[in-house]
């Protein structure tokens, strides 16, 4: 029998029922079920509304669930359209007439939007410690390539030299906002909605704050209709993961291009890459390849909640339902791709020699020509067309750059040694520029950046595990 059978003259329909159920995918709620329900008949029994037997009886019925879920023996029940039907039925059948005190002052409503910020919490830090852990990776990447020197690319065309460490640094910097904006979406979806019921409280002598604190929630909610109804802390979780799936792929796509013969930048490592059904000479990224397609994924997920929450009147309704799936989607998938990248990325190797050679051509630094006639009064819209005429007068002629940069009037010897590679990137020495210089000193700011996340995840470990 279903929670709200008492109310029906005739039993659902099998249509409905099959329609309507959510067991098949939030039976993974069930720790966190058991979790909030824990502190809920603790607060009961706070509020003085249980007493100290029936505490003790549910408590162990409780934990005899939690068994069950643990080693695999839990049994479903044809009418358990949800997890929450479940847990609730298999306690009465163990706790006997204590059970049914199990949903004393509390609704499904405050109860599902409690599991599912106790799941998101649980995730977000997960997710976080693994984009960490992957910034950290690019970080001693970047530290390891030392003064290697690559070309950097706008339109995919070269367009000036930078360190190596500098291109990996950008993608690292990336990840370290990502970090962010799961910590941010943390602090959000840290607040107990339990003690809120259906959407008006309950008249019972319930104290959210206690239960809130002894499931170590920052807060409990300020307003009971927006506590069953919000939403949004599952719109920002998928949200930065959607973003980081992004930037994943950004990176992706540079790994797939720098692998390719016409790079040969970066080799991958065997157990990191495929090989063809039919072309004995392939060797694929796939890891990269699917991480482009995982971002339209997470993407996905992302409109699927934004447009079930679109129009939707307070307080709960059962399109709410449709928020789980998404967000386990994109957490599930995401997870999965960070660890498979780490994978990658720390056993790739660079060929630095093609990297400096792709980077040595003198047309690179046709913009430090062009800034050094500024540097000499020149207005930068005439020395710019100085600069564009060297190279389109080299090309058409032949003749090496450093030849017409030397016999040029406005020019000569001294302009001559700007179009050095390595020398063009010393020059660039502000914050945040491409010297090496300033790759050492961004390498330093990024660990401090990282490991100072990782105080904040230590922070909200030892808060949920309390």
């Amino acid at each position: 029998m279903t929670l709200w059978q008492h109310r029906m003259g005739a039993p659902p329909a099998e249509a409905l029922l099959a329609f309507t159920e959510s067991r098949s995918f939030d039976e993974r709620l069930w720790r966190e079920d058991l979790e909030g329900s824990r502190a809920h008949v603790e607060g009961l029994h706070h509020a003085g509304i249980l007493t100290d037997h029936e505490l003790e009886v549910l408590q162990r019925a409780l934990a005899a669930v939690e068994d069950e879920f643990a080693t695999a023996t839990f049994v479903f029940a044809p009418a358990d359209e949800d997890i929450h039907t479940a847990i609730e039925r298999r306690v009465t059948e163990i706790a006997g007439d204590v059970g049914a005190k199990l949903h004393t002052g509390r609704s499904r409503n405050d109860q599902v939007a409690t599991d599912l910020r106790l799941w998101t919490r649980r995730t977000l830090v997960e997710l976080t410690e693994e984009v960490v852990r992957l910034g950290e990776l690019v970080r001693e990447l970047a530290e390891a390539a030392g003064t290697a020197i690559m070309p950097g690319y706008t339109h995919l065309q070269r367009a000036q030299p930078v360190p190596v460490a500098h291109w990996l640094l950008a993608h690292a910097w990336a990840l370290e906002r990502d970090c962010g904006r799961f910590l941010d979406a943390l602090r959000r979806a840290d607040v107990s909605p339990l003690g809120a019921g259906a959407l008006a409280g309950s008249t019972l002598p319930l104290d959210p704050s206690w239960v809130a604190e002894r499931l170590g929630f920052r807060a409990p909610f300020v307003n009971s209709i927006d506590a069953v109804s919000d939403r949004d802390f599952v719109v920002e979780a998928i949200f930065a993961m959607s973003l980081t799936g992004v930037h994943l792929s950004r990176l992706a796509e540079e790994i797939v291009l720098f692998t390719t013969e016409e790079f040969r930048f970066i080799r991958l490592d065997d157990a990191y890459a495929t090989g063809s059904s039919m072309l004995p000479q392939k060797k694929n990224p796939d890891i990269a390849e699917l991480a482009r397609a995982k971002a339209g994924r997470y993407i996905g997920d992302l409109v699927t909640v934004l447009t079930v929450l679109k129009g939707l009147p307070l307080t709960y309704n059962r399109d709410l339902q449709e928020d789980k799936q998404p967000l386990f989607d994109a957490a599930d998938e995401l997870r999965r791709e960070l660890v498979a990248m780490r994978g990658m990325l720390g056993t790739m190797t660079f060929d630095f020699d093609a990297m400096r050679q792709a980077a040595g051509s003198a047309y690179l630094q046709a913009i430090d020509l062009a800034e050094f006639l500024v540097r000499r009064g020149l207005p930068f819209r005439r020395a710019h067309a100085v600069a564009a005429g060297l190279v389109r007068d080299s090309l058409e002629r032949h003749v090496p750059l450093g030849e017409l940069v030397a016999a040029h009037p406005q020019l000569g010897e001294e302009a001559r040694a700007l179009i050095e590679a390595d020398e063009a990137v010393q020059r660039r020495g502000d914050e945040g520029m491409a010297s090496f210089a300033s790759v050492r000193r961004q390498v330093e700011l990024l660990g401090d950046r990282l490991a100072s996340h990782r105080e904040v995840l230590a922070h909200y470990r030892g808060r949920a595990h309390r």
